[in-house]
């Protein structure tokens, strides 16, 4: 019996000890939100100098993230959003599809229905374009709309 006791107490203790993890915690002091993004999510980050950089993050220090080898510190950050790779796929891929099927179609009326059909290349091409930008729907947390961004330890 007090082998398992001292056994579960060990268990617990390491894992009480190793379940910690690192994140970013982003608040507003306006409205009391809190949004966590925990370590080695992706994120895209604009720093002060206007420099935009996207991927997976990790924290080095309290006060220093690391981004595809790229240090940023935690005051020279102007704004953070999440960035999922399955949205960022499926809304460029979706984007460049329907665009291509767009531009595909108006050619195809265009030579054997009607010429004004050609017109209908236009938006097809801008939804080409919109998808190889991969756009990204998520909210834009910004420090010039008082949103607070702190690096934070977090058990599971």
């Amino acid at each position: 019996m007090k082998r398992t006791t001292l056994l579960w107490i060990g268990l617990l203790f390491v894992s009480l000890t190793f379940a910690q993890e690192q994140a970013i915690r982003i608040t507003s002091p306006n409205s009391d939100r809190e949004i966590i993004i925990k370590e080695n999510k992706r994120v895209k980050i604009r720093t002060a100098d206007g420099q935009k950089i996207t991927g997976r993050f990790t924290i080095e220090d309290p006060q220093t993230l690391l981004i595809k080898g790229q240090r940023i510190e935690l005051l020279n950050i102007e704004s953070i959003k999440r960035n999922p790779l399955l949205l960022s796929i499926f809304t460029s891929g979706f984007f460049i599809y329907a665009g291509a099927i767009t531009v595909g179609m108006s050619a195809i009326i265009g030579l054997f229905a009607d010429s004004s059909a050609f017109w209908l290349a236009l938006p097809g091409a801008a939804m080409i374009y919109t998808g190889i930008k991969s756009p990204n729907f998520n909210k834009n947390y910004k420090k010039s709309t008082d949103w607070k961004f702190e690096l934070i330890t977090t058990s599971q």
